[in-house]
């Protein structure tokens, strides 16, 4: 990492997002906190930079907004904020058939999980390949290794995500900038709530953003390709699933997602 080490973090007022800032500031490092709620933002700066002694920027955007990636970017061009760290965490799934879901949810779903990541990847990556350093961690999912029924968007652009993750980090070895696609189970954040998840048994056993966190981090410091915090579901997703008939998975996915 470079002397300045600063990380810009998208959702960062809640959950894994919040954690991996908690994380970066005990680490010296100063913060770029990106989320929409601007007074949640504000209560974080200021608990990091008296616990840890930081700077930390706040930058309330709603990236489910076309053009938010590009206003990001310009305000941290604007107050001359290089970027050493960008942690794409903000996303957010949505539970029910596809045909009876909202098109326009579905669209603020891909714009943030999909689009705003690539773009911000695309604005800073620049600056990461000049100086032949950097390090970018993408926040993606053990769902982007199958179908989902029940939450088929989501699933798809969180396998869009770890399959971008891996190409651009090959593309940008000779660079000496690093992509880790970081794959968690079940997480307990608000991410429950906000899709319509409550009674979806696989969240009973949800592991804390705190700890998933931690995982990210270390995997994004070693240059790490792709990151599971559960070894197990590794195990189930690289060795199991694959071989499976894929009419048995999609039965095994939508049967995850059925609420009891």
């Amino acid at each position: 990492m470079t002397p300045t080490n600063t990380a810009l973090i998208t959702g960062a007022s809640s959950g894994i997002g919040k954690e991996l800032a908690r994380i970066h500031a005990q680490k010296g490092g100063d913060l770029v906190l990106v989320a929409r709620s601007q007074d949640r933002l504000l209560a974080l700066k200021q608990e990091l930079e008296t616990d840890y002694s930081i700077q930390a920027f706040v930058i309330a955007e709603d990236l489910s907004t076309p053009g938010a990636a590009k206003r990001i970017f310009d305000q941290c061009e604007a107050q001359a904020l290089r970027i050493d760290v960008l942690i794409n965490n903000a996303g957010f799934g949505g539970h029910g058939l596809f045909g009876e879901r909202k098109l326009e949810d579905e669209q603020a779903m891909m714009q943030v999980n999909m689009a705003a990541l690539t773009e911000l990847s695309h604005y800073f990556v620049q600056g990461m390949k000049t100086r032949k350093q950097g390090k970018i961690l993408n926040v993606s999912s053990t769902a982007s290794f199958m179908p989902g029924p029940l939450q088929a968007v989501y699933y798809a652009t969180k396998a869009y995500v770890t399959s971008f993750s891996q190409a651009l980090a090959q593309e940008l070895e000779s660079d000496k900038v690093t992509v880790t696609a970081l794959c968690p189970g079940a997480v307990h954040t608000g991410f429950v709530e906000a899709g319509g998840l409550d009674g979806v048994d696989i969240w009973k056993k949800a592991k804390s953003a705190q700890s998933v966190a931690e995982c990210g981090y270390r995997a994004m410091e070693k240059g790490e390709l792709v990151a599971f915090n559960e070894a197990g579901l590794k195990f189930q997703l690289n060795w199991i699933i694959p071989l499976l008939p894929r009419k048995l998975v999609l039965k095994i996915s939508r049967q995850f997602m059925e609420k009891s």
